[in-house]
């Protein structure tokens, strides 16, 4: 019988210090006043990167993602309003961290890319194609009729784009989990993480389409069949495109830089080819992090071999400092937008309560794709099942687009999507484990 380890408890002096930084804070904005346009993005971050390391720590102490602890606390400090501490509240409309929040999801989705293998998602067979097909058609589905059902005022793309963002899957947290479990070699964890992958992608795609439908909704044009067609087209054609022309082009660009022998060359060429494809991405009317994606999935280690031959470290390795700075921006001011007054509203925590429900049962449909036998296809559903920090993305998304000035993610949905992210992600690590323990004490007693 294994013993439990029991959480190791902050040193008394870091927690007064951490007290006396916490009481310091509502006061650093006053400091700022005055001080010119970055004097509050300064005092912002100083609230940010604390807020999230904090909360971080708490939910790893937990055993649950960081990412959910960032939320928590930034939905803590966007209503702080409520209890009439209004000190923090420039937090949620500077635009300087706005921009930051958003370079932060750029290089999260350069990072998901760099660890995607195109090759292996290519070969991981029929059982991960079909659930990740089933696990995009049936959320945005199920998504749509929720939205329909509960929020019928709302427009046909605010609809629409609800169910976008039902068809994410975080591959980052199953992996996570099914590594903490040592499975990560199962069948059941190469279908899913392969699954997860496609349905990454597909997601992408779906995210392109409505997002370029609003945007020639907003700008007057006709939304015919052929109009949705060629947006399809766009996106497929950038995807595709990116990886022959890319597959091409990375090559020669990590050869010209390798001739440069200052200092941080391979840093600074693989974030020149991440925002390069970014800018041209959004240029296409594409969303930027498709392009960051796609160019993590480009950036080949044999493309930057001699930079490693002469010393530098693995690419992810070099972005991740700054990844570290930036990426817990996004999600703190992710959590700063939900505003806990809209669930005074009973009708809003039946939206949530439904929205998730539908989330968790679309995901599950997924064990019908899975052609393999003697695979565990409930743990295959469960590991599709949350939504992380890519359902936060494609809600940021659909925040920032409007429609005749109106954003398409009215304030109480976009509270709804996150209360589903945080209880879809928080479900996965226990059930998944679960689930898995069933299917060896399964497999023990056939043998």
């Amino acid at each position: 019988m294994t013993q439990r380890k029991h959480t190791r408890p902050l040193p008394p002096a870091t927690t007064l210090l951490l007290g006396v930084a916490l009481g310091l804070l509502p006061a650093l904005p006053a400091f700022a006043a005055g001080g010119g346009a970055v004097l509050p993005v300064l005092a912002g971050l100083v609230i940010v990167i604390i807020g999230a390391k904090l909360g971080g720590e708490l939910f790893e102490r937990l055993k649950q993602p960081a990412v959910l602890g960032e939320l928590v606390v930034g939905v803590l400090i966007g209503n702080l309003g409520l209890v009439g501490l209004h000190a923090l509240e420039f937090l949620k409309t500077d635009p300087g961290l706005a921009i930051l929040g958003e370079i932060g999801v750029i290089l999260l989705l350069f990072q998901v890319g760099l660890e995607t293998d195109l090759d292996e998602m290519l070969a991981v067979g029929w059982s991960s194609l079909l659930v990740a097909v089933l696990g995009v058609v049936a959320p945005f589905v199920l998504g749509w009729g929720v939205a329909i059902w509960f929020v019928p005022e709302e427009s046909t793309l605010a609809h629409a784009f609800l169910g976008a963002t039902l068809c994410a899957t975080s591959v980052g947290i199953t992996a996570r989990v099914l590594q903490d479990l040592g499975k990560s070699q199962t069948r059941e964890a190469r279908i899913v993480l392969g699954g997860a992958v496609i349905d990454d992608v597909l997601g992408l795609l779906v995210l392109a389409v409505i997002s370029g439908l609003i945007v020639a909704a907003d700008t007057g044009e006709k939304l015919s069949s052929g109009a949705i067609l060629l947006i399809i087209a766009k996106a497929a054609a950038f995807l595709i495109g990116a990886v022959l022309v890319g597959r091409w082009l990375s090559p020669l660009l990590f050869r010209w830089a390798g001739r440069l022998r200052g200092h941080g060359v391979l840093f600074a060429t693989a974030l020149v080819f991440c925002f390069g494809l970014a800018y041209l991405s959004g240029v296409l009317g594409l969303a930027p992090i498709i392009g960051a994606f796609a160019a993590g999935i480009l950036l080949d280690p044999l493309h930057y071999r001699h930079f490693l031959d002469r010393g530098d470290h693995e690419l992810d390795e070099l972005v991740k400092p700054l990844s570290w700075l930036l990426v817990p921006v996004f999600f703190v001011l992710m959590g700063i937008r939900v505003d806990l007054a809209t669930f005074r509203d009973p009708a809003v925590l039946g939206f949530a309560a439904v929205l998730t429900i539908a989330a968790v049962v679309g995901k599950m449909l997924c064990a019908l794709g899975v052609v393999e036998r003697g695979v565990d296809r409930l743990s295959v559903a469960v590991g599709m099942v949350p939504r992380g920090e890519v359902g936060l993305i494609f809600a940021a998304i659909g925040s920032t687009l409007k429609v005749g000035g109106v954003p398409v993610i009215s304030p109480k949905i976009f509270s709804a999507i996150v209360i589903m992210v945080i209880i879809t992600t928080l479900l996965t690590p226990p059930v998944l484990k679960y689930t898995l323990a069933r299917a060896d004490r399964r497999a023990k007693g056939r043998s």
